[in-house]
């Protein structure tokens, strides 16, 4: 078997995944421009793990949307200034700092919520519900398979 044969008989999951982010990351970047929702994706990813918490340590925070420190700390310094979240201590121990929502992030948030159920129509257009919930599945399970590798080493 010749290399060129290996290669056409090779998986396009890589390829495929990747070729999605990009027009995805594209369409939804326009969307947000007609709505006048000046965010960048990672500022957006921080943004919507506060949605579903309301309040949590930044340390949490970091965890969850696998940025690094640094790359976080400007984000979250960019998106308090700008006034969509606030920094608090928390009560039960003053040493962890909490990332809290605030009144602007709210009206902000119905905006993103309706450019994301535009993107999650056109994206599952012609699935069914079953098909909807096995593919992200998959999805679950190729993110579980390279977190413990990167994670590993």
């Amino acid at each position: 078997m010749t290399e060129r044969t290996d290669l056409k008989r090779q998986r396009e999951a890589g390829f495929l995944i990747s070729r999605i982010h990009r027009l995805s990351r594209i369409i939804v970047n326009r969307k947000m421009k007609e709505h006048k929702l000046e965010i960048t994706p990672a500022q957006a990813r921080i943004m919507y793990v506060l949605w579903r918490n309301e309040s949590i340590p930044i340390t949490e925070l970091g965890r969850i949307t696998s940025l690094k420190k640094s790359t976080m700390t400007s984000m979250l310094d960019r998106l308090e200034k700008a006034g969509f979240l606030a920094r608090a201590h928390s009560r039960e121990d003053r040493r962890k700092i909490l990332i809290q929502r605030t009144n602007k992030d709210r009206v902000w948030e119905k905006e993103y919520v309706n450019i994301s159920r535009g993107m999650e129509r056109l994206v599952f257009k012609g699935f069914s519900e079953k098909e909807k919930d096995q593919f992200e599945g998959y999805l679950r399970r190729i993110s579980e398979n390279l977190t413990s590798v990167e994670k590993n080493g």
